[in-house]
């Protein structure tokens, strides 16, 4: 299934090129046309799904089976000394693309790429609270 309004799908269909990295019949690994860094590279399932929690837990766990190995890839061929790996999911997080996707991003000391991180604490007994929510709604 394919949304024809969605840039990753007309990637996948071949409408909109791509430099690609890795293609299989269920992924699709490209270069990123607005890199954070040289060799940024994005991940996606070849069906169009928006967020994570939407794609079969199969098919979750054979995309996230590709990492290590474009990891491996990039780290070689950019000779970073790190990466990160970004999933965001839903606008509010900062999801540009409504597409599933992976950013592989290289990282070298002293590049430009900065996270805003601003860790609090949960008052006593919150994180407990939360814990059991969450557990209570996991299907």
């Amino acid at each position: 299934m394919r949304d024809p309004n969605c840039i990753f799908c007309k990637i996948i269909d071949g409408k909109i090129p791509a430099v690609k990295v890795l293609e299989t019949p269920e992924f699709l690994a490209f270069m990123d046309i607005g890199p954070l860094a040289e060799g940024h590279v994005l991940l996606i399932p070849a069906g169009h799904y928006e967020t994570i929690d939407q794609m079969p837990a199969e098919l979750a766990g054979a995309m996230l089976a590709q990492l290590p190995r474009l990891v491996r890839g990039v780290r070689a061929a950019t000779l970073c000394q790190g990466v990160n790996i970004l999933q965001n999911n839903g606008a509010v997080a900062h999801q540009e693309v409504m597409h599933v996707h992976f950013h592989i991003i290289p990282r070298k000391a002293g590049d430009a790429f900065r996270f805003n991180w601003p860790a609090g604490k949960y008052p006593h007994g919150r994180i407990e609270e939360i814990a059991e929510a969450i557990r209570q709604k996991l299907d």
